[in-house]
């Protein structure tokens, strides 16, 4: 039996990445939208870090106008209040990603849109969304994210 357990403990460390990769990167944001289109809030909290944090912010003017920032479970109990009054599409595109040369962290940018129901009322909110990923025990998480909201293009 401890044969089986170790053999599939090897198993398990061989499968985990040991760096961040493009395609890893690419994958796990993917992951994130698909969580958060699906309203399921227990999936998509499942890949931050405990001690995510998650700003909000607008350009209004060629200023920055700070709206907050909120921990990992109160952007979940607002994720819980928005998904019971609306639903949302949100399609996002990675513009950047920089993995650091250790390959345990990366920094992520993604253009966002989101079309958003609620009431029968449907409105568009698009944001630069900055995030920081980390690689550990063979996972890949978020440390939290930065949003910022510009008009969007008609």
């Amino acid at each position: 039996m401890r044969i089986l357990v170790l053999a599939a403990a090897v198993l398990l460390a061989a499968a985990a990445p040991q760096r961040l990769t493009d395609a890893g990167v690419r994958a796990f944001v993917a992951r994130q939208e698909r969580a958060w289109n699906a309203g399921d809030v227990d999936a998509w909290a499942a890949l931050f870090t405990p001690d995510a944090r998650f700003t909000d912010q607008a350009r209004s003017g060629g200023e920055m106008v700070a709206y907050g920032t909120s921990t990992l479970p109160q952007a979940r109990g607002q994720a819980q209040r928005f998904f019971s009054q609306s639903q949302v599409r949100e399609s996002g595109q990675v513009q950047r990603i920089e993995i650091q040369p250790d390959g345990r962290s990366a920094r992520v940018v993604t253009r966002k849109v989101s079309r958003i129901s609620t009431g029968g009322r449907v409105r568009l909110s698009c944001a630069d969304s900055v995030q920081t990923l980390v690689l550990g025990g063979g996972r890949i998480l978020s440390r939290g994210r930065t949003d910022t909201l510009y008009r969007c293009p008609r």
